[in-house]
């Protein structure tokens, strides 16, 4: 590494034996859980002989967790899609997946992009690789023409659903490799029910998927391959894009720029591969989701609903507009002051995690699929069972809340469902949540010794090039004495279907 004397044969053989993270051994709660299935590990225990290796595991659950998801959307497959609004919220299965199969040309045979659509939304409202994304789902739907409309907006959800669970695997089974003395983390974003549950809303887990896995080529100093996947993923959702702003300020105290320059230009030129034909041959469609995203109103989940629902007082877009990017800035500001002054440079995947959150505050609407964006980074930046699921329960709070606000406030003079009120509370306690997550996750890196993820030694186990490389610019300069170094520590590397090392 840059500036640090190579390991020698002896120290590197002592890290390669250790063994991988046991979560039992460190997590009260994954250890509670684990009298499910035996109880704790055992010090003796073979992990990952045989078949059933860590990421073999976590893919399996996750394929398993997202058929329940399915089987939770039976009700609204069968009918409540079709009969009425009411019912899918009631049911809380509610999907955009069928209902955009008719309502943006699919059905039709039109082109994203290209073909005008009828009715308000006159172009596909959704980044180009989403795009692309749903074609290729139309594409493989293989029901006639002259079928009924339900049946074929059923077989469009199918195939978009089995498209959707490869992503979900692949984001699970990127999160086990990327923190490699760790592979079990994994089994978090596995069982969390608000993945489970808004999975298969929208196409989100593709960028989420393609995050995931640009996240773990960075961690294993794939530096162009990382760059050329968050292009694509910022081709398929806005978001990925943020994370190149904690990238800049790590790089920029490491002392890294060739490489952060390296990264910037493979994202920038993948992005621009999936885009610029569609920005030339069709700049009218390419545009909506832009301005789309520009002109569209305060929406669901957001603070600005709130304030507009209980001051009476609409708030001009503009003006939510302006108010956003100006609380994103300083909230950005604020974690770059952070990074470049905590007396350990903090971990990538703890300011990825904080960055795309505080979007995610700040934002005008907070779509329940959102949870998906912030899952991976939770798990990577703060692996602990008990803050995790009490995020998850307030994720699942609001998922439940929307649906039955929407039922109330679409079934009539029935009223089923959560008032005004209600879901107030319900996007409150989402907030809190989130709020929670990142305040636990700032005071890791205020106090290293309480990341769990640096309780063994670990400097920064997805930092990649960052792992173990000492500062080269800091505002604090206390962060340059003894002891606040970065130390390397060399785990074994999990690979696909391959047993970790242990300890004899």
């Amino acid at each position: 590494m840059c500036g640090m004397p190579s390991p020698s044969a002896e120290d590197t053989s002592v890290h390669q034996e250790r063994p991988v993270v046991r979560p039992t051994d460190q997590d009260e709660v994954a250890a509670a859980g684990s009298e499910l299935f035996g109880g704790r590990v055992g010090r003796w225990a073979r992990l990952g002989d045989g078949p059933l290796t860590p990421v073999r595991v976590v893919a399996l659950v996750m394929i398993g967790m997202f058929a329940l998801g399915m089987v939770q959307k039976i009700p609204c497959y069968e009918w409540a899609w079709f009969r009425g609004a009411t019912s899918q919220y009631t049911h809380a299965c509610y999907s955009d997946i069928p209902h955009l199969f008719l309502g943006r040309g699919f059905a039709d045979g039109l082109v994203p992009y290209f073909d005008r659509l009828s009715g308000d939304m006159q172009y596909l409202e959704y980044p180009v690789l989403t795009g692309v994304f749903m074609q290729v789902a139309s594409w493989l739907t293989l029901t006639p023409d002259s079928d009924p409309i339900q049946q074929r907006e059923q077989m469009y959800w199918m195939v978009n659903a089995g498209m959707l669970m490869i992503c979900a695997v692949v984001v699970a089974v990127c999160t086990v490799r990327t923190h490699r003395r760790r592979p079990w983390d994994g089994l978090l974003v596995a069982l969390a029910p608000a993945f489970v549950l808004t999975a298969t809303i929208n196409w989100d887990l593709l960028a989420v998927a393609l995050t995931a896995a640009a996240m773990l080529m960075w961690s294993r100093s794939r530096v162009l391959a990382f760059g050329v996947l968050i292009g694509l993923a910022t081709a398929a959702k806005l978001y990925p894009v943020l994370l190149l702003g904690p990238l800049l300020v790590l790089c920029w105290r490491a002392g890294r720029w060739r490489e952060f320059g390296t990264a910037l230009l493979g994202a920038g030129t993948a992005w621009l591969v999936v885009n610029l034909p569609v920005m030339i041959f069709a700049p009218e469609g390419w545009r909506k989701f832009y301005t789309f995203s520009q002109e569209r109103p305060i929406d669901f989940g957001s603070f600005w609903l709130v304030i507009t629902q209980r001051t009476g007082k609409p708030i001009d877009v503009e003006t939510v507009n302006t108010a956003s990017v100006v609380l994103m800035v300083v909230f950005c500001a604020g974690i770059a002051g952070l990074a470049l002054s905590a007396a350990r440079r903090p971990r990538f995947a703890q300011l990825a995690f904080l960055v795309v959150a505080a979007f995610i505050l700040t934002n005008k609407v907070y779509s329940p699929q959102y949870v998906l964006w912030l899952i991976p980074l939770a798990v990577l930046a703060r692996p602990r069972w008990r803050d995790f699921l009490i995020w998850q329960a307030c994720e699942v709070m609001y998922f439940l809340g929307i649906w039955f606000y929407l039922a109330y406030t679409s079934g009539g003079d029935k009223h089923q469902g959560l008032p005004q009120e209600g879901y107030q509370v319900a996007i409150v306690l989402h907030l809190l949540g989130t709020l929670y997550l990142c305040a636990l996750v700032v005071r890791d890196i205020l106090r290293p010794e309480k990341d769990p993820v640096r309780a063994d030694g670990s400097d920064d186990p997805s930092g990649g090039v960052l792992d173990g490389t000492p500062d080269a610019f800091v505002l604090a300069p206390e962060a340059r004495e003894p002891g606040h170094e970065a130390m390397a520590v060399t785990g074994p590397q999990v690979e696909w279907g391959a047993p970790p090392t242990r300890e004899g």
